[in-house]
């Protein structure tokens, strides 16, 4: 079970959206290098002013090309890094995998995926309606549905960069479904 990387993006200074690069260097315990989320505590403005001691559980962002495919469907226009992402993927799916799941990005790099990633009001800034196409219902209508990624820490540090082939190595026990972090 793997896929690839198709883009990778990092930022320096908060934006909503992260220019792509040829390569980004992950470092274990901080996440990507000279991108303003790394780091051991949160670095999300939100959460950093709720709790800046919090652990920051959301050092990679992680996105599924796929997502892109299905909101061109609907009239939008995303490309990678435009919502936030570092590492964007295809043929791996993410929303499907339990907490815990180990993800190898290239020949070095080890991530360990935490959760869920909660879109923010931002999103209908970038593009007005396109908070609806990333959160919705389950088919029961009951569930909420996340699609705008998944929140990662990095394991192992190493450079990723598009073309890199995303291994899946899933945890051992029970699975636990993934969750907002």
């Amino acid at each position: 079970m793997g896929g690839a990387v198709m883009a990778v993006s990092s930022n320096g200074t908060y934006s909503f959206t992260k220019p792509n690069r040829e390569s980004i260097t992950l470092l274990a315990g901080l996440g990507v290098e000279g991108d303003v989320h790394a780091g051991t505590t949160v670095k999300h403005r939100f959460r950093m002013a709720k709790d800046p001691s919090q652990v920051n559980l959301r050092q990679v962002h992680l996105m599924h090309e796929e997502l892109f495919d299905e909101l061109r469907e609907s009239g939008f226009t995303v490309a990678p890094g435009d919502l936030g992402e570092n590492v964007t993927t295809r043929g791996v799916d993410l929303l499907g995998l339990p907490v815990g799941t180990l993800l190898r990005l290239g020949d070095e790099a080890v991530v360990e995926i935490t959760g869920l990633r909660n879109p923010c009001a931002q999103i209908d800034d970038f593009q007005k309606g396109l908070l609806k196409q990333v959160v919705g219902r389950d088919e029961d209508g009951g569930g909420v549905v996340y699609k705008s990624g998944v929140m990662s820490v990095v394991r192992e540090g190493g450079v990723v960069r598009p073309g890199d082939p995303v291994e899946v190595e899933l945890p051992v026990g029970p699975h636990r479904p993934l969750r907002i972090v």
